[in-house]
């Protein structure tokens, strides 16, 4: 079995640790059955404590994804209710398309940057939003 270092992943933090995890398909079947679990078990080893943010287009609220994590937690069992709880507070939800320049402009403002100028609505990527979030809070890229 191959160890942490030989995939190229690092066991403990690095210097820089991300600001905020996105995931897109926060509604669906994977998400259900090993994100959601993979998560929890992230925040019950100390390794997640920064706000996770799902993206779906599924007409949803953030309290109907809590309920989805949570029953998913439930079925994979196994995760302590400090962890549940603790993974729902860092919790949020953004509704839409990732296509759809609204929701760059939503998951922009959930990462807490104003909005994009119009002419870079289509052109701005998640990297370059979570870059642009990292430089306005004096960190580097």
């Amino acid at each position: 079995m191959l160890g942490p270092g030989e995939l190229g992943l690092m066991a403990t933090p690095r210097p820089g640790q991300a600001d905020a995890l996105v995931f897109f398909g926060a509604t669906g079947d994977l998400a259900y059955k090993q994100v959601f679990p993979a998560l929890a078990a992230m925040v019950s080893r100390g390794a997640l404590s920064v706000p996770v943010i799902g993206v779906a287009k599924a007409g949803r609220q953030r309290d109907q994804l809590v309920k989805r994590v949570q029953a998913s937690l439930r079925h994979h069992g196994g995760i302590g209710s400090k962890a549940v709880e603790k993974l729902t507070g860092l919790l949020r939800y953004v509704d839409g398309d990732y296509r759809d320049p609204a929701t760059s402009d939503r998951l922009r403002q959930e990462l807490g940057e104003a909005k994009a100028p119009p002419e870079l609505a289509h052109d701005i990527s998640t990297n370059e939003l979570i870059r642009r979030y990292r430089t306005k809070r004096g960190q580097a890229n």
